[in-house]
């Protein structure tokens, strides 16, 4: 197991990660091109920055957005990145942000390890740390009878999907709340703050959000290409994606964020 040592915030001008980010873009010359971003991709990138500014608007966001660490492991220790979407810190807590658009509920379950490592490295500046996911639904089917008319459609999924209550019965650290002043004191809970489409569309307004979904439905699913073995920078929204989590795919998250789509 990875232990964590020497984290430091950094806004996204520090000088150390803007090299890191300089050479990824180098490394990135020299790999085939991946496919242009679809609409559901670009969408929450928007919905992101549309969250990001609703949250300022209620709470004081820290501009050091970046967490600069070593993970040690077998006697080595490199350097890592992570970038948070929105953190508020005091003297005694750090408040983490997670904000995640997909249509999948399973993209939850599959953030909570990736966030608990977040929590972990937090934990070196900070005793207490809070994480509250802000969800934005973009189609997790609601019933049991949804999920069999789209196992039942003409293209299902190669795996029938969890409905977002079977996810959160599942995993009883998910906690869903109603408004931020909800949020749970107890840092081994993970609050999750839903947000519909529509949602986001008041908050950005339909002219400056990418919502043609349907051309993305057409284009076959193909394997994401693999980050780059020697890549030191980790996202803070998941693992490996899975063939129907397309607009959950941290490497397009990363880059998105990385300036490099």
């Amino acid at each position: 197991m990875p232990t964590y040592a020497r984290a430091r915030l950094l806004t996204e001008d520090d000088k150390r990660y803007r090299a890191y980010v300089d050479g990824f873009k180098l490394q990135r010359k020299n790999t085939k091109a991946i496919r242009p971003p679809r609409q559901r991709d670009l969408f929450g990138g928007q919905a992101e920055a549309a969250l990001r500014q609703w949250l300022g608007e209620r709470l004081e966001l820290d501009e050091r957005r970046i967490v600069e660490y070593e993970e040690r492991r077998n006697r080595q220790a490199f350097v890592k990145y992570r970038e948070l979407d929105a953190l508020v810190v005091d003297e005694r807590s750090i408040w983490v942000f997670e904000i995640k658009a997909s249509r999948t509920a399973s993209a939850l379950r599959r953030a909570v390890g990736q966030l608990r490592e977040t929590q972990e490295i937090l934990r070196l500046l900070r005793h207490h740390v809070h994480i509250t996911v802000l969800l934005v639904d973009t189609g997790i089917p609601a019933t049991a009878a949804e999920v069999d008319a789209l196992m039942a459609s003409e293209r299902p999924p190669p795996r029938r999907p969890e409905l977002l209550s079977e996810v959160l019965e599942a995993v009883p650290e998910l906690t869903p709340i109603a408004t931020l002043d909800e949020r749970s004191q107890d840092d081994g809970v993970i609050d999750v703050l839903r947000f519909s489409v529509d949602d986001i569309i008041a908050i950005a307004g339909a002219e400056n959000l990418s919502l043609d979904w349907a051309a993305d439905d057409e284009v076959p699913d193909e394997p994401a290409e693999p980050r780059p073995a020697s890549s030191l920078y980790a996202s803070s929204g998941g693992d490996e994606p899975q063939p129907d989590d397309d607009d959950d795919n941290p490497l397009a998250a990363a880059l998105r964020k990385a300036g490099l789509r």
